[in-house]
């Protein structure tokens, strides 16, 4: 499968992340346990995973599955980088309003790129740096309020310790991308048997997760098994299956493309998530939407296209034979 179309793929699902999200929702409320549905989604992703490898060993010769623990105990840690990530995130929200943080976020764009290029030893181009700055501007832009609004100047009005927490963020999530697609790489192992280690231990982290709040909740709402589908609608599984699908397009991202492919995808989906919201919940369009639109698609152009494409070279001049003109060379002979 072309990379291209897994990309267009994963762009799609993730824009409808965020709008089938906001349609489970009753009343502006979630009728169930939030924290349920990361955990379904791996374990969802585990299933799928599981059934593709089971297909693949039926096969001859059968997939390469590296079962040393060395190998194996390097699995946990985008998990556990994950895991810290997501309570940096709320920590952020404590000092940042939301638009700020959103804005913030585009940072990892220009984090990922720095990791790629240190932890992989990907080399980038001078345009190709030009690109990623610029689909950070474009998707900044596309954030960014009018100014006549109050929240256009929080953004430089929140103190120090929110902006150091958001580039804290922005550096765990590249860093998470980035050790998970040296992990996909660094040997020929089956893909399925890679997402099997990974899912194995993102489902055990994410039902500590549900462990944890229950011990902090004093199980005033029961175990988490007991509740595990409570409230769930048609609309929640879809989000189940939603975040499960996109997690798998995203491991086969970075097993067969890079880093930078998922961040073009992810950052395409939210421009698309804005412009499918003006139609489905009365978004009113601003400029700076379409101003960001533009740039992103400048930048898409710019990373992908060949340079051919976006240098003119001249043609190179072709010397007229009957033009040149021999030149006697005098060669000194020995006395």
């Amino acid at each position: 499968m072309k990379w291209y179309l897994v990309a267009s793929l994963l762009t799609i699902l993730t824009s409808s992340q965020g709008i089938l999200t906001t349609l489970s929702q009753t009343n502006g409320k979630y009728k169930y346990d939030y924290a349920t549905i990361p955990f379904l989604a791996e374990v969802f992703k585990l299933i799928v995973s599981s059934v593709f490898l089971w297909r693949e060993r039926k096969k001859s010769p059968p997939p390469k599955m590296t079962t040393d623990w060395k190998s194996v105990r390097l699995f946990p840690i985008p998990s556990v980088i994950y895991l810290i990530h997501n309570n940096v995130q709320f920590a952020t929200l404590m000092y940042v309003d939301t638009s700020t943080y959103q804005i913030m976020g585009n940072l990892k764009i220009v984090t990922t790129g720095i990791l790629f290029r240190l932890f992989l030893k990907k080399k980038l181009s001078n345009l190709q740096w030009m690109a990623i700055v610029l689909l950070a501007v474009g998707t900044t832009t596309s954030q960014v309020k009018g100014c006549g609004e109050a929240s256009c100047d929080s953004l430089f009005s929140a103190p120090i310790q929110g902006y150091m927490l958001g580039i804290l963020s922005a550096c765990l999530s590249a860093l998470a991308g980035v050790y998970t697609e040296f992990l996909m790489k660094k040997n020929n192992d089956s893909l399925y048997w890679q997402n099997l280690q990974l899912y194995t231990f993102g489902s055990i982290f994410n039902m500590a997760r549900l462990v944890v709040d229950d011990f902090r909740g004093g199980f005033e709402k029961g175990p988490w098994w007991q509740r595990l589908f409570n409230g769930y609608s048609i609309t929640t599984w879809l989000v189940v299956l939603n975040l499960g699908s996109t997690g798998l397009l995203v491991s086969w991202l970075m097993k067969y493309a890079d880093n930078i492919v998922k961040v073009y995808s992810t950052s395409m989906a939210m421009l698309l998530t804005m412009v499918l919201s003006v139609f489905l919940f009365s978004f009113k369009p601003t400029l700076q939407l379409f101003l960001g639109i533009i740039v992103c698609m400048m930048s898409l152009h710019m990373y992908f296209a060949p340079p051919h494409m976006l240098v003119d070279i001249p043609p190179a001049i072709k010397s007229d034979p009957e033009s040149l003109v021999n030149v006697p060379v005098d060669r000194k002979t020995d006395s």
